[in-house]
């Protein structure tokens, strides 16, 4: 069950990325270097690469230390958080700034609901317990605050900005900086959870329906 479960949505995180590039590529063909930087920009397309590499990468090279990283309870707690994050932060923040229509609706409920989810219900499914500390919340932080470095770097070079709430431009840098402390302090929160919940769960590993 675990692998099959990792193994198709693996498959669904590379059509919903696949389908997300070629649909933004599309639009304005002339720019695709631009529009790729771009594309890559946004903390959803890079959280949606890990989950995807999450769900793939043991499937594929299990044995591997490539495998054996992106299995370990630490990496797919991390992830869990980031795509939980995702998908609150898009459905609270995001969700009433644009009206998706056709494929660009079905690669939003992708993106944004349904890999969220299934990286959440393979954490809490298949992932061993027990194996988390206080401090690994803290450490998780490393990534969203690397991105929002390259942001601000990406975005001072070429004045584009993938959220509203990081739009510099338009809010000015106090304002940004207190969005983004603000994110980043719900990361926090996120993660104290998650460890919270491995904490409370009964420890071992919980794969008794696995393949």
């Amino acid at each position: 069950m675990k692998t099959l479960w990792r193994g198709v949505f693996a498959l669904v995180g590379l059509f919903a990325l696949g389908l997300q590039y070629a649909l933004m590529i599309g639009a304005d063909p002339g720019r695709i270097a631009a529009l790729s930087l771009n594309f890559f920009s946004f903390f959803t397309i890079l959280t949606n690469v890990l989950v995807m590499l999450a769900m793939l990468v043991p499937v594929i090279a299990g044995s591997t230390g490539a495998g054996r990283a992106m299995a370990s309870p630490g990496v797919r707690a991390a992830v869990t958080m980031y795509a939980v994050v995702v998908g609150l932060v898009y459905h609270f923040l995001l969700h009433a700034t644009w009206n998706p229509q056709g494929w660009l609706y079905v690669v939003n409920i992708l993106l944004h609901y349904v890999m969220p989810s299934a990286m959440l219900i393979d954490w809490l499914a298949f992932v061993l317990r027990g194996q988390l500390t206080w401090r690994d919340p803290a450490r998780w932080l490393l990534f969203p605050l690397a991105y929002g470095g390259w942001t601000l770097v990406h975005g001072f070079a070429s004045d584009w900005w993938p959220y509203w709430f990081v739009d510099v431009s338009e809010l000015g840098l106090a304002r940004t900086a207190a969005y983004f402390g603000g994110l980043l302090i719900f990361f926090l929160m996120v993660g104290l959870v998650v460890v919270a919940i491995d904490r409370s769960l009964p420890s071992g590993d919980r794969t008794s329906v696995s393949a």
